[in-house]
C-alpha cells in the first residue's frame, strides 16, 4: 500500500517548465495546489536571494479557482517572510505589472493562462520594472523548483499574515484606472460622434471600460470561468459574435477585444472586419510618430510583417526583429528608447507606458487617434496602405500529432522545403521558427507554439485569398490534410 502511494506521489510530480510566456497546465491535472506551492516556493526563494527587502505583487484572473490558487501562493510567500501585495479581486496582467512598478516591488506574479482554453491556468513572472521577467531569471526560478516542498498551506492563515503585515490587500484595478485617466483624453472619446464597442471575452479586463466609458457597447463583460467553452484568444474565428454585433448595429466605429488576462488586443472596423496586429502596429507608429511627433526604436517579433520594418526605415526609425515572446521586446524597452514593440499574436506595448503588453491601453490609443483625427479606422488603414502597400495576413493553428510536428520541424531544419506548390522560396529567416520569403510581398512562416501543442503557420500576401492560397500550398507540401 505504502509503496503504491509513494509511486503515485512520484508520478504526480510534474516537471514545471516555463514556455514563451509562463507556465501553463490543465487545472486539477497538473495545475494543482501542490504544484502552485512548488513553483511559489522556488519563486519566493529566488526573490529572497536577489532582494534585500523582498516584496511580491500578486494577482489572479477570472479562471476557475483563481482566488484559491492566488491565496495559496500568497501563503507560501508570506511564510518565507516576503511581503505580499495581494489584489483584492481578479485583475489583468497589465494591472499586476503596473502594480509592481507603483509599489516598487521585487516581483509581480500573475495566476493566469492568458488566451489558453478554460481548462488551463498558468503562472507568469513579472519584473519589478513592470514587464516580463528576463528569460535568464525565469530559468533560474525554474531550475530551483523542488519535487518535495514541506509547506502545509492548509494550516496557514491569510488573516494571521494580514495581522503581521506580511499580506496586504491592494486595489490594482483602481491603480490602473487612475493611470488611464492621466494618460488619455477620455472626455474627447466619450463626447465624440463615434460609438465604440468592447468584448472582454469574459476576461479580466471586463470592468475597466465599463467604468471609464460606460456609454460604450459591451459584450461578454461578466464573470464566466468557463468562457462559454471558448478559448479567450482575440482572433477573428473566436470573435464572430462580436463581429456580427458590429455589423448588425451599423453605427459602431470600431470594436476592441482583449484576451483572458487583457494583455492582447483584437480589433474590428465599422464593417465588422478584423484588423490584425500587423495593421495595429503600423497604425500606432502612424499616430505616435507622425501625429504626436514621438521618436524611438520599433521592435517586433519574427512573425510580424516586414512592412513594419520598411515603414520604420522610411521614417528613419531604428528597427529590430527578435524571437517570439514579449520578454525579448521588453528587454529592449528596458535598455533602449522604444516607440512601439509588438507581436503578431496581439501583444503590443508603446512608449510612455510600462514595458508590457496591454490590450486595453492599445485600444484606447487607437480610439483617441480616430477621435482626434476625425477619421474612421478604415480611412486610417488606407493611409497606412498609401505608405506600405495593401496587404492581408492569415494564420492557421495546425493541431497534429507530435510525430508529424517533429517531422515537419526536422525537414525545416534540414532545409528540405525549396517551394510550396507554385511559391518558390527566395530566402529563409531563422530568428525564430522558419520564415520563408516568397517574394517582396509574400511570406510563409512555420513555428511550433511555445505554450500549446500546435504547429503555427503564418502567411501574408497582397490579398486574403493570396495568403490563404499560400497556406493551402504549404499544408499540401507538409503532408497535412
Amino acid at each position: 500500500y505504502y509503496a503504491y502511494i509513494r509511486g503515485l506521489k512520484k508520478k504526480s510530480m510534474t516537471k514545471i517548465k516555463f514556455g514563451t510566456d509562463g507556465w501553463r497546465a490543465i487545472i486539477a491535472k497538473e495545475f494543482t495546489v501542490d504544484n502552485v506551492v512548488r513553483i511559489s516556493e522556488a519563486t519566493g526563494n529566488w526573490t529572497k536571494k536577489n532582494n534585500i527587502n523582498p516584496s511580491i505583487v500578486l494577482g489572479h484572473d477570472c479562471r476557475f479557482a483563481g482566488e484559491m490558487f492566488a491565496e495559496t501562493a500568497a501563503k507560501v510567500f508570506a511564510s518565507q517572510g516576503i511581503k505580499v501585495l495581494l489584489a483584492k479581486n481578479f485583475v489583468s496582467t497589465p494591472m499586476v505589472s503596473l502594480g509592481a512598478v507603483h509599489f516598487n516591488a521585487s516581483l509581480g506574479v500573475v495566476l493566469t493562462a492568458s488566451h489558453n482554453p478554460p481548462s488551463y491556468n498558468g503562472y507568469k513572472l513579472k519584473g519589478g520594472f513592470g514587464g516580463p521577467l528576463s528569460p535568464k531569471h525565469v530559468q533560474e526560478v525554474e531550475d530551483i523548483i523542488s519535487d518535495n516542498v514541506n509547506i502545509a498551506v492548509a494550516s496557514l492563515s491569510i488573516e494571521e499574515f494580514v495581522k503581521q503585515d506580511l499580506i496586504e490587500y491592494v486595489d490594482l484595478e483602481k491603480l490602473y484606472l487612475d493611470a488611464v485617466r492621466e494618460n488619455f483624453d477620455l472626455e474627447a472619446i466619450a463626447n465624440s460622434n463615434m460609438n465604440f464597442a468592447y468584448d472582454a471575452m469574459y476576461g479580466a479586463g471586463q470592468n475597466v471600460l465599463k467604468k471609464l466609458l460606460p456609454e460604450m457597447t459591451f459584450l461578454h463583460c461578466d464573470e464566466n470561468p468557463s468562457f462559454m467553452g471558448q478559448a479567450p484568444e482575440p482572433i477573428d474565428k473566436n470573435l464572430q459574435e462580436f463581429s456580427q454585433l458590429i455589423k448588425s448595429r451599423g453605427n459602431i466605429a470600431a470594436g476592441l477585444a482583449t484576451d483572458g488576462d487583457a494583455d492582447r488586443i483584437g480589433l474590428y472596423n465599422s464593417k465588422g472586419e478584423f484588423v490584425d496586429s500587423h495593421h495595429i502596429m503600423l497604425l500606432l507608429m502612424h499616430y505616435l510618430h507622425k501625429t504626436k511627433r514621438l521618436n524611438g526604436k520599433v521592435v517586433v517579433a519574427a512573425s510580424t510583417t516586414p512592412r513594419v520594418g520598411r515603414l520604420a526605415e522610411k521614417w528613419g526609425l531604428d528597427f529590430d526583429m527578435v524571437q517570439i515572446g514579449f520578454k525579448y521586446i521588453a528587454a529592449q524597452m528596458l535598455t533602449e528608447d522604444v516607440l512601439v514593440g509588438g507581436e503578431e499574436s496581439g501583444g503590443i506595448a508603446i512608449k510612455g507606458h510600462i514595458p508590457e503588453r496591454d490590450g486595453i491601453w492599445m485600444g484606447l490609443v487607437l480610439f483617441e487617434f480616430m477621435v482626434k483625427s476625425g477619421k474612421s479606422l478604415e480611412e486610417l488603414v488606407d493611409e497606412i496602405y498609401d505608405l506600405v502597400g495593401e496587404f492581408k495576413y492569415w494564420r492557421d493553428d495546425l493541431h497534429l500529432s507530435e510525430e508529424l510536428k517533429q517531422e515537419v520541424i526536422a525537414n525545416c531544419k534540414a532545409d528540405k522545403y525549396q517551394s510550396f506548390g507554385d511559391f518558390q522560396v527566395q530566402e529563409v529567416q531563422t530568428i525564430d521558427g522558419y520564415k520563408y520569403i516568397l517574394s517582396e510581398d509574400e511570406w510563409l512562416m512555420i513555428r511550433p507554439s511555445g505554450t500549446e501543442p500546435v504547429l503555427r503557420a503564418y502567411a501574408e500576401a497582397k490579398t486574403l485569398d493570396g495568403a490563404k492560397a499560400i497556406l493551402k500550398a504549404a499544408k499540401a507540401e507538409l503532408g497535412i490534410g
